[in-house]
């Protein structure tokens, strides 16, 4: 397995947990909207562009949710 295969398995095994546990803390939310970001730049690293607009996006969804609950 290469850097960059792990890089976006820890990027998206971030998100997974982190989702789960917005609801214990909005720092989750927060920390969701960080691992979305890894995942978009995981997602322009690896060539597949739509992936990585896409998380860009719920990336920037997550963070107005973070400071919606802030």
């Amino acid at each position: 397995m290469d850097a960059l295969t792990l890089f976006g398995l820890f990027a998206v095994t971030a998100m997974l947990v982190c989702y789960a546990l917005e609801d214990r803390s909005h720092w989750f939310v927060l920390l969701f909207a960080a691992s979305c970001a890894l995942g978009s730049a995981y997602g322009f690293l690896q060539g597949a562009w739509p992936f990585g607009l896409v998380e860009a996006i719920w990336a920037l969804v997550a963070l107005q949710r973070w400071h919606r609950k802030a």
